[in-house]
């Protein structure tokens, strides 16, 4: 009860993403779905009459008039023209609903696939279920209503032959059931058998897609050919798709084979009809168009009620997979604003303190962060130093609430971060993490992503870019600003590492944000243009609560405060003088640094 229950649900989940996606679309659908329901019956009738007179015209000698018979042709005429025209009104509304659909259903997609958290994104059963969605999105939705539709012509049809052939004859009517059954049961069948392998054979499709992205991705292009890896993983690829292709091929033949067992008893079944109508021809019970009436009644309510039957099973198959994307649709994100949010403080005044702050991966057993504590005073830049996993990167992205502690507390000002709407809080923070994005967009587009709530002018954006040292490099591109960055469109430009990481700056100075948050922002900079970059930062910082990570010293001794990270911990903490007297952890990674330049 409760399986039927749910696909009643998920049926109607479905029409109603139809429905709100394209209600006059599907009004008029559902008008021309009646109306091709009942036509075909208009043919049928007038062929009998056509019959029944050029019968009675050839036993009086063929004396009688042809003007009747005439009438009778222009009207099947006009009937046919009606349904080709109706059928090709229906084809355009389906196809306009189509698209319309697809649309919609991707935006959803879209919506979803931002709010999730970030979580999600390091679980692999996510893209399983992520992978799925996106190929059922695009057209199922669709697909239901339309076969609810075909259900309804269906069934208008195959009442108005069923009511013919009663005319006749009760067994007929049963006969056409019974011929109609073997089919549907296979196509029940094989709907859950393909269900359940694609749902086994989910990640296996997504290594052999990885596969093809190594292959034809400008990311892996450099070391796939100094490695002579492309064989190797063209092979990969190959060897996944075979072991895919081969399963899909055995589910088809054991299906051809059922198709043609269920074929066999349909045949008889039809054949056995036509014989007994033809029975009741020459026994004089009906005419000779009477006899080409019932059987042509038969022959297309059979296919109407295979038509139901099998929009019935379509119907099935489609329920199952929809569950496909309503697995992804039903995702729940744990970042969400609080029912009364509060305001984020117009000019931060106490700090930020993280007190006893826990967290955990979780798709790992040990701790990321372990009993964090930390005050990051007003104005103050605090740099975040240690070894790479000792959980720099994870502390910054739970001040940038793209987590949520374990356990402990993030605030501003006495405030827990919990209670600011989410995107007024990620609003007041500027970042640059160290696997910043590459947009392929022009590169005043790149910059302008920083800030496009406010829509900063041409002037923000240069100066975002002078503070960033990109804007000689931007100036000296084809189009300037108006440069379209990365090679994936017409006249674009590539960049070197470096190039990219001064466009990323930018997109972090352009936000004036009072919180800026820098992850290894110069990594790929050299020395001089390094020092040139974060001279302009403490120039643009001033006043604000900043945050970087670096394994450079040079850059970290500018910081006001230092806390040195390890295993997820604080270790060390205060300036960089108050560190290297210590003489603990930061004072001989220093000391190794600056031995190594000189």
């Amino acid at each position: 009860m409760k399986d039927k229950t749910s696909r009643r649900v998920m049926i109607g989940r479905a029409v109603s993403l139809v429905w709100r996606s394209s209600r006059k679309l599907t009004v008029a659908s559902l008008f021309l779905t009646v109306v091709q329901g009942l036509l075909p019956l208009v043919p049928l009738y007038l062929m009998k009459l056509l019959i029944d007179s050029i019968e009675t015209a050839v036993s009086s000698g063929g004396t009688g008039s042809f003007y009747h018979i005439g009438v009778l042709v222009a009207i099947m005429g006009g009937t046919a023209l009606v349904s080709a025209l109706v059928k090709s009104v229906s084809g355009i509304v389906e196809l306009t609903q189509s698209r319309v659909v697809t649309d919609y259903m991707q935006d959803i997609l879209h919506r979803k696939s931002i709010e999730v958290d970030l979580a999600y994104y390091e679980d692999s059963k996510f893209y399983d279920t992520m992978h799925r969605a996106q190929g059922e999105a695009p057209y199922r939705p669709t697909s239901i209503v339309n076969g609810l539709i075909r259900t309804v012509q269906s069934s208008i049809s195959l009442l108005a032959m069923i009511g013919l052939l009663l005319s006749f004859h009760w067994s007929v009517a049963l006969i056409l059931l019974a011929a109609a059954l073997p089919g549907v049961f296979v196509k029940l069948k094989f709907s859950k058998v393909n269900w359940l392998w694609q749902r086994k054979r989910t990640e296996t499709e997504r290594k052999a897609w990885y596969k093809h992205w190594l292959l034809t991705s400008v990311s892996h292009a450099k070391e796939l050919r100094l490695f002579g890896l492309g064989e190797h993983f063209r092979a990969m690829y190959m060897n996944l798709r075979v072991i895919l292709r081969k399963e899909v091929l055995g589910i088809a033949k054991k299906r051809a084979v059922s198709d043609f067992v269920s074929q066999i008893a349909a045949t008889a079944l039809i054949y056995g009809s036509l014989a007994f109508i033809a029975r009741q021809a020459l026994a004089g019970l009906i005419t000779i168009g009477g006899l080409v009436m019932y059987f042509q009644a038969f022959q297309r309510g059979l296919g109407f009620l295979k038509g139901l039957l099998g929009s019935l099973a379509s119907l099935y198959e489609g329920n199952l997979f929809l569950s496909n994307l309503f697995d992804f649709l039903d995702i729940e994100p744990s970042i969400t604003d609080p029912s009364d949010p509060e305001l984020f403080p117009e000019k931060i005044t106490q700090g930020v303190l993280l007190d006893h702050v826990d967290f955990s991966y979780s798709s790992r057993n040990e701790k990321a962060l372990n009993d964090v504590s930390l005050v990051i005073r007003p104005g103050e830049m605090l740099a975040l130093v240690g070894e790479n996993g000792s959980g720099k990167t994870t502390l910054v992205k739970l001040l940038c609430r793209l987590y949520d502690p374990s356990s402990g507390t993030i605030s501003v000002d006495g405030i827990p971060i919990r209670n600011f709407a989410v995107d007024d809080y990620r609003g007041n923070i500027g970042v640059i993490f160290q696997d910043y994005a590459k947009y392929h967009l022009t590169a005043k587009e790149n910059i302008r992503l920083g800030d496009i709530k406010n829509s900063p002018d041409d002037s923000a954006i240069h100066t975002a870019a002078q503070a960033a040292g990109a804007d000689a490099l931007i100036s000296g591109l084809p189009q300037g600003y108006e440069t379209v960055l990365g090679r994936s469109f017409k006249d674009g430009k590539e960049l070197s590492i470096g190039e990219w990481q001064k466009i990323a700056l930018a997109r972090a100075f352009i936000r004036d944000a009072p919180v800026v948050i820098l992850d290894e922002p110069t990594s790929a900079l050299d020395a001089q243009a390094e020092q040139a970059v974060f001279e302009k930062f403490r120039e643009l910082a001033r006043g604000r609560t900043s945050v970087i990570i670096s394994h450079r010293f040079s850059t970290v001794r500018m910081a006001d405060r230092i806390a040195v990270m390890d295993h997820g911990s604080i270790t060390e903490y205060g300036t960089h003088d108050e560190l290297l007297k210590k003489d603990g952890k930061y004072c001989k990674m220093y000391t190794a640094q600056a031995s190594a330049y000189s």
